[in-house]
């Protein structure tokens, strides 16, 4: 079953212009499909990113994975992690189970699925393919400024304000 709407643009476009820098992963290759590892009903891992090249004056990092192509107005958040020290450059796969041990004052938010940590994709059977945004940005203040119980559209709203850069890593998936 498809439902039948267009394709919506990337979101990351439609937010204030920052510096781009390097992500790079040994799980998500840019613009290809998932490997099963970050499919929620086979392996719900998160992916292995590291980084590199942030702007001058980063004191840390939020890590988010985000669907735009889920068939709501406001898409479908995977994974949020939030104030990650700015000296972390990596994580492993897997850093984004829930109850993760994490780096200094670290945490997660809860993901569209009601959980704090990763959540693989999981679009609707004969949907759409559907585009996952794992997005490094890097933040000019040490902490965001919210709590592990703050929304994704809050995380989202204070990171339009304090992000000094944004590194991008897409996958796809389909069902």
């Amino acid at each position: 079953m498809s439902l039948d709407r267009p394709v919506k643009p990337d979101p990351y476009e439609l937010l204030p212009k920052v510096p781009s820098f390097t992500v790079t992963s040994d799980d998500v290759t840019d613009g290809q499909p998932l490997k099963d590892d970050q499919v929620a009903a086979v392996g719900n891992t998160s992916p292995q990113l590291s980084w590199s090249g942030a702007p001058e004056g980063t004191k840390s990092y939020t890590v988010t994975c985000y669907d735009p192509d889920a068939p709501t107005p406001s898409g479908f958040w995977h994974w949020a992690l939030v104030d990650l020290p700015a000296d972390v450059t990596s994580l492993d796969a897997g850093a984004g189970a829930e109850g993760a041990s994490l780096p200094g004052n670290a945490f997660m938010l809860r993901n569209d699925g009601g959980f704090q940590g990763f959540m693989g994709a999981a679009p609707p059977p004969g949907d759409q393919v559907h585009r996952y945004y794992f997005v490094v940005h890097a933040v000019t203040e040490d902490a965001l400024g919210i709590d592990d119980g703050a929304s994704n559209a809050v995380m989202s709203f204070n990171l339009a304000f304090k992000t000094a850069g944004r590194a991008i890593i897409k996958g796809t998936y389909q069902h």
